[in-house]
C-alpha cells in the first residue's frame, strides 16, 4: 500500500500513465475499427451490448496478461525454425491473426461489392451473425493486439499498477468511442469499405512482422489518417452536390 501510495505522489508515474495511455489507445485504434465493424453485424437492439461486453470480456484478458509478464515476456523466445528463420509464440499469434484478419476483411469486402442496395437495405438483408460468435471474434482478435501492446508497457515502465491502470483507462476510452464509430461507420457505407480496406492493410502488416519483417505503425496510420481525411473530402462534396440538386 505504502508504494502505491508513492506512485501515487510521483510526478514520474503520472507521465509515464499518460504515456501509456496514449500508445494504449494509439495501438487500440485497430482493434476498435474491428470492434465497430463485427458489432454492426448484429442485431440492432443487441450492438451496444455486444459491444460492451467484448471489450470487458477483452479488459479481463488484457489484465490476466499483465499479471502473467513472465508468461508474455516468454512468447519472444523462438519455439520454432522454418526455412532458417525462428518463429516465436508471439510470430506464430500474429501470423494467425493476421491471416484471420485478411479473409474476415476479403470476406466483408466481396459481400459489400455483390451488394446493390444501400446499406441500411444490406443490414436488413444479409443474416446477422450470432452473439456468442461476435464476441469470440473480438476477443480473438483483442488477443492479437494484446500481446503487442503489453510488451510496449512492458519495455517503457516495470510498475506493474501503471500498466494496469493505463490498460483500464484505455479500454474504458474505447468502450466510450466504440457506439459513435460504429454508428458513423453504419451511417457511411463508402466508410465501411475504407474501414475493411485498413483491416486489410492491418491484417497483411500483421503477417509481415509475424514474418520477420517490421512494418513502421506510423507508415500505417499515416496512410490510415490520409484515406480518412481524402473520404472526409468526399463525403463533404457529396453533401454539397445533394444541397445544390434539393435547393430552389
Amino acid at each position: 500500500m505504502d508504494h502505491l501510495f508513492s506512485l501515487i505522489a510521483d510526478p514520474a508515474a503520472w507521465l509515464a500513465l499518460l504515456t501509456l495511455v496514449v500508445m494504449e489507445v494509439v495501438l487500440g485504434v485497430d482493434n476498435l475499427v474491428f470492434v465497430a465493424l463485427v458489432s454492426n453485424k448484429l442485431p440492432p437492439e443487441r450492438r451496444k451490448q455486444g459491444r460492451t461486453i467484448g471489450l470487458a470480456l477483452a479488459l479481463g484478458l488484457r489484465l490476466l496478461l499483465l499479471t502473467t509478464l513472465v508468461f508474455i515476456v516468454g512468447l519472444t523466445r523462438p519455439v520454432l525454425t522454418l526455412a532458417g528463420h525462428a518463429f516465436s509464440w508471439r510470430d506464430l499469434i500474429l501470423l494467425a491473426g493476421g491471416l484471420f484478419l485478411v479473409w474476415k476483411a476479403t470476406r466483408e469486402i466481396h459481400q459489400s461489392v455483390e451488394s446493390s442496395q444501400g446499406a441500411e437495405a444490406d443490414d436488413a438483408r444479409r443474416p446477422a451473425i450470432g452473439f456468442v460468435s461476435a464476441i469470440i471474434q473480438i476477443l480473438l482478435l483483442d488477443l492479437v493486439f494484446s500481446i503487442d501492446s503489453i510488451l510496449t508497457a512492458v519495455g517503457m515502465t516495470d510498475q506493474l499498477p501503471i500498466m494496469a491502470a493505463a490498460v483500464i483507462i484505455a479500454v474504458l476510452l474505447m468502450m466510450a468511442a466504440s457506439g459513435p464509430l460504429a454508428a458513423f461507420i453504419r451511417k457511411n457505407p463508402t466508410i465501411v469499405m475504407l474501414a475493411l480496406g485498413f483491416l486489410l492493410m492491418i491484417g497483411m502488416a500483421l503477417i509481415a512482422e509475424g514474418s520477420g519483417f517490421h512494418v513502421p505503425k506510423g507508415y500505417i496510420y499515416a496512410a490510415m489518417a490520409f484515406s480518412g481525411f481524402v473520404e472526409g473530402l468526399n463525403m463533404l462534396a457529396r453533401g454539397r452536390r445533394r444541397g445544390v440538386r434539393n435547393g430552389p
